[in-house]
Formats: structure tokens, sequence, C-alpha cells
């Protein structure tokens, strides 16, 4: 990976040990992330991903032993009569004394295993594969939390846009309201016609309209917010006079490298490509012998009332054998074949996960770096289309300017202070990418 990153920003300084809890501030706005962790239906369902996931450690290390089974059983043979058995033992005697009969009973109680001997590695990869995709659905978790909080954090700086947006659209009405009072009056004195009260009665019903359209933007970001947190809609508690403190300092980067182990997407890229690899390894062994070991000890007799009796009725018996496939090998080859395919996809993604993760980084880097400018240059416009507005209504009432010219700055004004407010939540929707992208957020 590269050094540094290509911003103004001091990337030496590193902040791996950022918490969401120091990077969002706003304890309304950790309050609802808290909410979110504990009933965001993403989550709960990546966490019930992650216990599946260790139960197949659990699997996969249980292959490894051996297998113990207790059985017992309870039979009848009837021999044939042109048998070798019976033709045999005609006229035999049991220990017992009595005359063997065409029909034996049987009973056996105790305990059988099997193992495979795990000679060449395959149930050990095995292992190893579970356990790395156990990690990975860890890390999978974890990316999950990081971009639910992103999420959240960036809907409620909308929500705060939105609030503020209208608290100026009510303002900009209150203004449109008084300049249409001083329209009506000059047209009863004269002065202006009905012309004029049309066009600020026109601009006036524009803003009215464009206030019910933020209102109803307003309960939608607000429904959103609590789909996520896993609640019916409720209002969202929250501090619009937000957007009006200074914005927060970015986040340092760091040096790009700091991303292979913070960024939970390219750790749980890493893991798959790991677990690939033993697939692989474990399908190779497929090709090789198998050292399969079986055996059983128990009670044999053929009436209940011998069954426990020793050493007599003891019986056992212990089998290994070495077994390899010969013909027909298409199935295992298929299976390598797959596993090879699987470990190159792993490969691939993991690459593009890394270089992802640092072009996410180095654009929001940038990107913070421009919209301080651009909220700098848009508050001096801001402040200056203010002034218009009281000028050209000074000189308005003096006859000195014409209505159109009130029009355009108080038009411009409102223009002017909603881009200034959208400036300010792009600044804080960089600061929750950024935070997503530098993979933040997981750990508490």
């Amino acid at each position: 990976m590269p050094a540094a990153y290509a911003t103004s920003i001091n990337s030496n300084t590193d902040s791996i040990n950022i918490t969401w809890e120091t990077c969002f501030s706003d304890p309304l706005l950790t309050a609802l992330i808290d909410t979110a962790l504990n009933n965001n239906f993403d989550v709960l369902s990546m966490l019930q991903r992650v216990e599946a996931a260790r139960a197949e450690i659990l699997f996969a290390k249980g292959r490894m032993l051996p297998t113990v089974d207790a059985g017992i059983s309870a039979g009848v043979i009837r021999l044939g009569e042109y048998s070798a058995d019976w033709a045999g033992n005609e006229g035999s005697q049991y220990v017992n004394g009595e005359m063997m009969t065409q029909r034996i009973p049987d009973y056996y109680l105790g305990f059988s295993a099997s193992w495979e001997a795990d000679i060449w590695g395959k149930l050990k990869n095995q292992k190893k594969a579970a356990y790395s995709r156990y990690l990975s659905s860890v890390e999978g978790s974890n990316w999950v939390v990081t971009s639910l909080i992103a999420e959240i954090s960036s809907i409620y700086y909308e929500l705060l846009s939105l609030d503020n947006q209208l608290e100026i659209i009510r303002e900009t009405i209150q203004i449109q309201e008084n300049a249409l009072e001083i329209v009506k009056i000059q047209k009863r004195t004269g002065t202006a016609n009905e012309l004029a009260v049309k066009q600020f009665e026109g601009q006036l019903l524009n803003t009215k309209n464009m206030e019910r359209a933020l209102y109803k933007e307003i309960i939608s970001t607000e429904n959103i917010i609590n789909f996520l947190l896993g609640r019916f809609p409720q209002p969202i508690e929250r501090s619009p006079a937000l957007f009006s403190n200074e914005f927060p300092e970015g986040l340092a980067p760091g040096i790009p490298s700091t991303l292979l182990q913070r960024r939970p997407d390219i750790r749980e890229a890493e893991f798959e490509l790991m677990a690939a690899k033993a697939d692989v390894a474990s399908a190779k062994a497929a090709f090789l012998p198998s050292l399969n070991v079986t055996g059983d000890i128990g009670f044999n007799a053929f009436d209940p009332s011998y069954l426990i009796r020793t050493p007599e009725s003891i019986a056992y018996g212990l089998l290994g054998g070495l077994t390899a496939p010969l013909i027909n090998r298409s199935a295992i080859k298929a299976e390598f074949k797959q596993a090879n395919a699987y470990q190159l996809d792993a490969l691939y993604n993991y690459h593009k996960t890394i270089l992802n993760g640092y072009v996410e980084v180095a654009n929001e880097m940038v990107n913070l770096d421009n919209l301080d400018e651009m909220y700098a240059f848009k508050s001096e416009e801001v402040e200056a289309l203010n002034q218009s507005i009281d000028i050209s209504t000074r000189l308005f009432r003096t006859g000195r300017a014409n209505y159109l010219e009130v029009l355009l700055a108080q038009q411009n004004a409102l223009e002017a202070k909603l881009d200034l407010i959208d400036t300010r939540k792009q600044q804080y929707l960089a600061l929750t990418k950024i935070y997503k992208a530098l993979g933040g957020g997981w750990y508490k």
C-alpha cells in the first residue's frame, strides 16, 4: 500500500483507537446509536450467523475425535434347514444343556467406536477453515455495526439539516409577509401596483409550499431512523442548534497500512481467504488414502440371563484399514478445482477490499478539505445577501428600488442560506464517511 494519503491533512497522527462515542459527541445521537446496537434487526441477525459459525468449529473439531456409541439390541435368527450353520450344529447343546433350535435368539449390550486418523491433515484443515470463517463472521458483524452507526449518524445529520432549513424557511416567510404588507400599503397610496402585490404573494405561497414539503420530509426521515432502531414511528429527540456550533476537528487517517488491522471488511476478506486456503489443502488430501479404525466391545448372549456374565459373554472386535480412491475420482477432482477457484476469488476480493478502503479514505479526506473552504465562502455570501435584503427593503420603501429587486434579494438570500445548511450537512456526512472508511465504531 502507499506510504501515505494524497491529502493536505496530516496523516502521521493515527486515529486507530477512535470510538463512535468520541467521534459523535452529541449525546442525543449517541443515545440513538446505543438503542440501535441493541435492537437493530440486521445486527441481531448477524450475531446469530456468528453463533452458527461458532457451531461449525465445534462440528469440525468433533470430526477429529473418535466417536463412541452405546447400544442395546435384541433379535432372533432362524437357520435354514439345509444351511451350513444348522447342518453343522443340529443336535448340539447350549452351555446350559438345552438343545439348540433353528430359531436362535441374540442379545447385545455394549459400545462401538470409529475414528478416522487424520494422517494427511484433511480434518485439521477443515477445522482451520471453520475457525477462519468464524473469525470472518465476527468481522462481518463488526462491519455491520460500523455501517449501522455511520448510517444512523448520516440520517441524524440529514434530519438536523432539514430542521435548520425549516427554521430558515419560516424566517423567510416572516420577511416575505412583512414585505407583502409594505407593498399592499404602497398600492393603497398609489406608489405600487397590483402586479407587485401578486408577485410578492406568489413568492410567499411558494415559500409556504416549501415549508410543507420540508415538514413531510422530516417525518419520513424520522421514520427511517426509527426503523433502524427497531421501533415503531415516534418523534426523534434531537438538537438542531448543533449546526450552529463549530465543526468538529476531522479524524486523522494515519498511514494506509493500518487499514489492514482496523477495517472489519478487510479483515473479513482476509479470514475468508485463509478459509479458502484451508479448503484447498483439505480437498487435496482427499486424493490420498484414509485410515479408518472401528471397534466394539460389549456383552453378547443367546439368553438374557447370561448377558452380563463375565468373562464368558464378553465380545469385542477391532478393525483398521486404508482406503484410497482409484477409479471414478471425478467428484474429488471437481471439489478440488472448485476449492481452487474459490481461493482465487477470495484473493481477488481481498485485494479489491483493500483498494476500496484506501480510495474511500483518500476521497473523504479531500472532500473534507474542500468542504471547509466551501463553508467559509458560503458564510460570507450569506452575510452579504442578508445585508442586500435590508438595503433593498429600505430603498424600496423610499422608492429608489423596484419590487423586483426586493424579490430577487430575498430569493438569493434564501437559496444561499439553504446552500449554507446543505454545505454544513455535507461536512457532517463526510465526517461519518471518513469514520466508516477508517473502520471505527465496532469496538467499545
